[in-house]
């Protein structure tokens, strides 16, 4: 598939997919359709991946109150100064409370990554200052919807965590 044939359909679903009925949707949606096309392709997409053109990483962390593994398809900010780290955007599609994973991050940092079936284990810390006004611009320019998350979610600052590998 040539991706500047089919931009037109990748910007349209991400027009979709940023639009307060297409958020409402694949807020409760999308992370079950994304695990069966994770399943069905071995671990290589999700239907985010594959219909949006975005990068997913799948995040496993320990839930805050259970205590349990968690894993969510989330989309991948690289950040263009150190390609070891990546960033994940505390959106939950422009609602206006924050999504359970950043909680679970919050209170456990470690996590799996899983970015094209490669694994890894990374520690998350929230980002602050020029750092998240640089990690907000990638995130802009990566995916369409972040800015108008950032207008429906009322007042709150969406965070935005750093994944970096664990010092050695």
């Amino acid at each position: 598939m040539t991706p500047t044939r089919y931009a037109p359909f990748f910007t349209l679903m991400q027009r979709l997919a940023a639009s307060p009925p297409g958020a409402w949707f694949y807020a409760r949606t999308l992370h079950h359709l994304d695990k069966i096309v994770l399943k069905l392709s071995g671990g290589h997409m999700t239907l985010t991946s594959l219909v949006a053109r975005l990068p997913v990483v799948m995040v496993t962390t320990i839930g805050a109150k259970s205590g349990k593994p968690r894993t969510s398809p989330l989309l991948c900010i690289r950040d263009k100064s150190d390609p070891t780290t990546f960033a994940l955007i505390a959106s939950n599609w422009g609602q206006r409370h924050y999504p359970a994973w950043y909680f679970n991050l919050k209170a456990n940092p470690h996590a799996t990554c899983s970015i094209a079936s490669q694994a890894g284990s990374y520690v998350a810390r929230e980002a602050v200052g020029e750092e998240y006004e640089r990690l907000w611009r990638y995130a802009a320019e990566t995916y369409l919807g972040y800015p108008l998350y950032q207008q429906r979610a009322g007042g709150r600052r969406i965070p935005i965590l750093v994944m970096t590998p664990p010092k050695a």
